[in-house]
């Protein structure tokens, strides 16, 4: 089973944490910050207040032994692009970093951090479609002009296959997955019935997607 270690422990961090240990895994939690250890200790692996700048400590936490770190720290932005480059040189697999720009972002993958999350810019992004799309429930951006969406089924694909709502034709989206409750019908075929309640997990352009959602 993976192991995960996150550093920094600020909203981000902290839920981050959480939510991997509640699927089981085994998370070691890092930060400057006693309270938040202290706030966190009972529901993670193991807490440990910690200096991520100091090389040593991290070293003797075995940190180059997780498959994956997550560098959660807050607006330092020096301090996450440092400990970035250490994590990268002991040679820990796989490094998450958090950046809070853009420019920030492409700083820490000029350093080696295998994936740049930005929490902020993602959510915000997200919330501005949910109010803006009458039936979209989530959005993942996988560029900046292509997306996977939940998208509630419109009423006027109720009753209809997926062949004959002619999303892939007049919109160019590909339908990766229909959730109908507690089912989830992966690929599904062109003669798939669209029902009222359906959630339908769809793969295209932005623009495209707009368009669809109305």
């Amino acid at each position: 089973m993976k192991q995960f270690a996150v550093i920094g422990l600020g909203r981000f961090g902290s839920s981050v944490a959480r939510t991997l240990s509640r699927m089981g895994y085994d998370v070691l939690a890092v930060d400057t910050s006693e309270d938040r250890v202290n706030d966190i200790t009972d529901e993670v692996t193991y807490a440990v207040q910690v200096d991520a700048m100091d090389e040593q400590a991290l070293k003797s936490l075995g940190v180059r032994n997780f498959d994956v770190v997550i560098v959660a720290i807050g607006h330092e932005v020096q301090s996450s692009i440092l400990v970035t480059v250490m994590l990268k040189e002991m040679g820990v697999p796989r490094v998450v970093a958090k950046a809070q720009t853009e420019l920030h972002g492409k700083v820490l993958q000029k350093v080696g951090a295998d994936m740049v999350v930005f929490p902020e810019r993602d959510m915000g992004v997200r919330l501005a479609h949910a109010l803006v799309s009458r039936n979209i429930l989530d959005q993942i951006n996988l560029s900046p002009d292509f997306s996977i969406v939940e998208l509630l089924a419109p009423p006027e694909f109720i009753g209809k296959t997926l062949q004959e709502s002619a999303m892939r034709q007049e919109y160019g989206v590909t339908v990766l997955a229909v959730r109908r409750g507690h089912e989830v019908i992966i690929s599904p075929g062109a003669k798939q019935v669209i029902q009222e309640g359906d959630v339908l997990v769809i793969v295209g352009r932005n623009d495209k997607l707009r368009s669809l959602s109305g």
